[in-house]
């Protein structure tokens, strides 16, 4: 603990600018303001190396044969869902569907015809069986023929963007032949390689926020660990996925993810009280009998969710400082 003479000669670096103004002082005096060092409960975070990655992002193949006539989107193209991508040429196709909708036009209205007669118990039950399977048979047809038009288009799956084109116009397309690589930005995650000691703590507390480039802090939404070890170097993967919003990170993107891994009692005073010269750190502390002291101090981490300083030694816990360090100096030099 320093006495008070040498807190003041320790000071002596801060005061010197609040010194040579008298009036400015007693004006700061008057508005100079305190609080309490307090001890709370902080979380302990390790910060690890991420790769943003779209949690979906898939490859479109073809559902059907034929040749492509239009491509409607090519690589960073932003897309929407439903958007036409690849277009087939369909006269094949077109002419199945028509020839499937006349055989079901026919059944149908045969169905219907033998149906009122078979009410009316003109006709047997057989009759009646027989018109009901012509009619389903025709039906299943026509869905089949339907179903392979709709295949010569090409829709997205999801909003994104395209990252990959396999194909050419021109080119003749088979059943499971890539068309399209895409991915979606709406929703991305991080993937962090998780050191074996974190596994066990990151599975019981499911805590850990995103950090981006500007400082800015995202609150994971769900956290995935796989079940086993990369045997190559011994971690797991883990998958953070982010909040949805415009964050200005993409797929590719190295970002940082912090990891509570303990939970430890520190002192903290807010940040404004404390005053920084080159290596020594400092605050003022007001006593009992409302007369200040320049005490130093020894500071830890920055907790940025309060905006305070973690105090390792130097001060107690309930003791008051000022939160104005230069009036607090210009305080201080009047009650010498």
């Amino acid at each position: 603990m320093f006495t008070l003479r040498g807190s003041i000669s320790l000071a002596s670096a801060f005061i010197v600018i609040a010194a040579l103004l008298s009036a400015p002082v007693l004006q700061a005096e008057e508005k100079t303001d305190w609080a309490f060092a307090r001890n709370v409960h902080i979380d302990e975070e390790r910060v690890l190396d991420a790769v943003v990655e779209a949690v979906n992002q898939a490859t479109i193949s073809a559902q059907t044969s034929g040749r492509v006539v239009k491509l409607n989107a090519d690589v960073d193209d932003a897309v929407k869902q439903g958007d036409i991508l690849v277009e087939f040429r369909n006269k094949d196709q077109m002419a199945s569907y028509k020839v499937a909708k006349a055989a079901f036009d026919e059944a149908e209205s045969e169905f219907k015809r033998i149906e009122d007669i078979f009410a009316k118990k003109l006709v047997a039950k057989t009759a009646l069986d027989r018109a009901s399977a012509s009619y389903k048979a025709a039906k299943a047809r026509l869905e089949q023929a339907n179903e392979a038009l709709e295949n010569t288009i090409v829709r997205a799956p999801y909003s994104g963007i395209v990252v990959k084109r396999h194909i050419e116009i021109g080119e003749l397309a088979k059943p499971g032949q890539p068309l399209m690589t895409g991915l979606s930005l709406e929703t991305l995650r991080a993937n962090v390689a998780l050191p074996q000691d974190l596994v066990k703590v990151v599975r019981e507390q499911k805590k850990a926020t995103a950090i981006l480039k500007d400082g800015k802090r995202l609150v994971v939404n769900k956290i995935t660990v796989s079940p086993y070890a990369d045997p190559s170097n011994h971690t797991f993967q883990m998958r953070a996925e982010l909040p949805k919003g415009d964050y200005g990170i993409y797929p590719g993107m190295f970002i940082k993810v912090a990891i509570v891994s303990n939970t430890k009692q520190s002192l903290l005073v807010p940040a404004k009280s404390v005053a920084k010269r080159s290596e020594v750190s400092a605050v003022y502390v007001k006593d009992k009998d409302d007369k200040l002291s320049f005490r130093q101090v020894r500071v830890g981490a920055y907790v940025a969710d309060s905006d305070s300083y973690e105090i390792l030694a130097g001060l107690e816990s309930n003791e008051k400082v000022m939160l104005d360090p230069v009036a607090a100096a210009a305080k201080l030099k009047l009650q010498e």
